[in-house]
């Protein structure tokens, strides 16, 4: 694997930076497959790294003693996760689980930590995706609440195509059902009957492992 093109073409931070950073950041991100069902990142360690996506579909989920999960959100190709924790050098509150085979990209915290310092347009993506990401959460709260199960997925579909979070993703995303299932919390069966709606007000397509968006504006705003 190419990683110096991978991250040209999965991290849209990558060509803000200068030679000499581009070259460090290189030489400080190792890249690995995952199966699906690995815990990449426990709930609990220190973090150490960022994590980016650079093929495959991941998700965020907290659990408790008791056995239950909840998945906060799914993040595709493209995205990069974390950052949070390293800022604040703390423990992760969550676990990362792929959902799918994926390569996974860990970027040394300690580099990470050396582009703030160095690299304004770095901070300046960053601070644009921390901002998106409080939005995101926020929204998510809101529509767990009050929304039905059809509107649920359309908004956890509409998020993964997140042009600010998740950059440089067509309007086609490989996705099961259950899968979108996972990340909505409902059921696969509901989740099939929700796609259909969904379909039918020409939001998107069904494929086989697949969903290709049609309106993207209009699967953020479905159910207001």
């Amino acid at each position: 694997m190419n990683l110096s093109r991978s991250l040209q073409t999965h991290a849209a931070w990558f060509e803000l930076l200068d030679d000499a950073q581009q070259a460090r950041v290189i030489r400080d991100t190792t890249a690995a497959q995952v199966e699906a069902g690995t815990i990449i990142e426990h709930k609990g360690v220190v973090a150490g790294a960022w994590i980016g996506v650079l093929d495959g579909l991941i998700k965020v989920s907290v659990g408790n003693a008791e056995g239950k999960l909840a998945s906060l959100t799914g993040v595709p190709a493209g995205g990069w996760i974390g950052e949070g924790s390293l800022l604040k050098r703390e423990a992760r509150k969550y676990d990362i689980i792929a959902l799918r085979r994926s390569t996974i990209a860990r970027l040394r915290g300690d580099t990470f930590n050396w582009l703030l310092d160095n690299s304004i347009p770095f901070n300046r993506f960053l601070l644009h995706q921390l901002n998106e990401r409080v939005a995101q959460f926020i929204g998510k709260a809101e529509h767990d609440r009050l929304l039905a199960p059809d509107a649920r997925v359309a908004r956890c579909l509409a998020e993964l195509f997140n042009p600010l979070l998740y950059p440089g993703n067509s309007t086609r995303l490989e996705i099961t059902q259950e899968e979108i299932g996972y990340l909505a919390r409902i059921s696969r069966q509901r989740t099939n009957q929700a796609l259909r709606a969904l379909e039918a007000a020409r939001l998107l397509k069904v494929e086989y492992g697949a969903v290709q968006v049609l309106d993207l504006d209009g699967l953020g705003k479905y159910g207001i």
